[in-house]
């Protein structure tokens, strides 16, 4: 896949447009702002580079939990075909499975949502997909391009938004919380990890999160 390319459904490209609110990413606790002006507040970001800027706002801006009711709200209970590659999270243990129709054929240990963050059950669809995303500090204004100290690590891949919140797998600057339930609800993976997955998948890929 090329750099720098956002694939996503055209449903949702509305919410990619110049000055538009800024788009909660649920997992991170981040915002994403879209180039090249967006509005934040009273504030606008000029942005230059082609992929979105992720603004860590944990502390000053908590994101709400998705409601239980939502992930079939936005993505009706599906099921993949014969053969095509899916995905099934296990929260309990904090593992992604990759499935080609009823074979197992890659697992990656996972982080998963802390309590009263917790990752939320249903059965989503992969509708975006981005290369090395670039963190913004919401409190000191720090840009954070790719690299080690990227908390998001090298690879986005989103499975639910509302237009408001995201819910989605990423990277870790922290890969020893691999394995633990410290996240606000996003799926942490290794990077390595990550990237690996993110070539099996394709906007459309089923992803089953399960107990």
């Amino acid at each position: 896949m090329k750099e720098g390319k956002k694939i996503t459904f055209n449903y949702l490209t509305k919410i990619f447009v110049t000055f538009a609110s800024a788009t909660l990413v649920f997992g991170v606790g981040e915002l994403i702002l879209f180039q090249p002006g967006v509005a934040v507040g009273k504030e606008v970001v000029i942005v230059a580079q082609s992929l979105p800027i992720l603004v860590n706002t944990n502390d000053d801006l908590p994101v709400a939990p998705i409601p239980e009711n939502k992930p079939n709200e936005v993505v009706p209970e599906v099921e993949p075909a014969p053969d095509e590659i899916h995905l099934v999270v296990k929260l309990k243990a904090k593992k992604v499975y990759v499935y080609q129709g009823n074979e197992i054929i890659a697992s990656y240990a996972i982080a998963v949502g802390k309590p009263g963050w917790e990752t939320p059950k249903g059965t989503y669809r992969v509708f975006e997909q981005e290369i090395n995303p670039i963190f913004k500090s919401f409190k000191t204004g720090r840009i954070i391009n790719a690299g080690a100290e990227n908390p998001l690590g090298p690879r986005w891949i989103g499975i639910w938004t509302d237009g408001k919140t995201r819910l989605g797998f990423h990277g870790t600057n922290q890969p020893e919380l691999i394995g633990k339930a410290v996240s606000h609800g996003c799926i942490r993976m290794r990077n390595q990890d990550v990237t690996a997955l993110y070539e099996k998948v394709k906007v459309g890929t089923v992803v089953k999160v399960e107990p």
